[in-house]
């Protein structure tokens, strides 16, 4: 690891709104704030919203100077990104924003059921040949729901052709209740119902001429679980996250 990571772990110590639990830790000890967020962390009684894969955390950031009434939870394993987000939240002295910094996978041990209100997923990696490290995947989804408070929503804004195809044949497949959904956000009138925050790769998407895609749903997980659907999808023709082209 090099020095400047290091030392971004180290200042990122200090932050008295950044934890740093990877799995070598969380599988030591118990984390103290799950169940507990808004009343010993946050000091309100405000929505928890988590931003998954939040990167540089821009979105988890965004949102809070939007959402003064709403709390916010960054969430990454790769500290040295998150650092930016982290110091840019600690300068501006955000009080409704925290980072976690954890692998996705175990976030029941950092949340109690019920304990979230909405969950963003913004342009993740839509592992197009892994369905079990896909973010808007049923393994995924059914953890999210029994975080999520009975009103609870999930966001996804992606450029990926792949994964919003992916995710809308899971969700009509398992009958899941879908909000708001568009292939193209900013050519759709639903561009005014989300919030005007564009990150880093979103620009970059944008000035390829990529559209951006936008569902909402509401998961309501049956008995049975949910199935995954039996689907081909024809990949994107790009990396998503570095948007070299792909060997086809």
């Amino acid at each position: 690891m090099g020095k400047n990571k290091l030392a971004k772990f180290a200042q990122m110590q200090d932050y008295p709104h950044v934890f740093q639990y990877p799995f070598a830790r969380i599988s030591q000890e118990s984390f103290p704030l799950k169940g507990r967020w808004r009343g010993d962390f946050f000091g309100n009684d405000h929505p928890i919203i988590l931003e998954l894969g939040c990167g540089r955390g821009e979105y988890t950031v965004g949102l809070a100077r939007l959402r003064p009434e709403a709390n916010f939870i960054g969430i990454d394993i790769k500290g040295a990104r998150m650092w930016a987000g982290a110091t840019e939240s600690q300068l501006e002295g955000l009080s409704n924003v925290a980072f976690l910094r954890t692998e996705i996978e175990l976030l029941e041990h950092f949340f109690a059921p019920g304990e979230v209100n909405e969950i963003w997923i913004t342009f993740p990696d839509p592992q197009m040949k892994k369905v079990t490290k896909r973010l808007t995947g049923t393994r995924f989804v059914e953890r999210y729901a029994q975080l999520l408070a009975p009103s609870g929503c999930i966001h996804l804004k992606t450029d990926s052709s792949f994964l919003y195809t992916y995710t809308r044949a899971m969700l009509e497949l398992n009958h899941q209740p879908i909000d708001l959904i568009t292939e193209d956000l900013y050519a759709s009138e639903l561009q005014h119902q989300v919030p005007e925050i564009q990150t880093y790769y979103e620009r970059q998407w944008l000035s390829r001429g990529l559209t951006i895609k936008y569902i909402r749903f509401s998961p309501s997980i049956p008995a049975a679980g949910l199935q995954e659907p039996e689907i081909e999808i024809e990949p994107d023709s790009y990396r998503s996250y570095s948007r070299s082209r792909r060997v086809q």
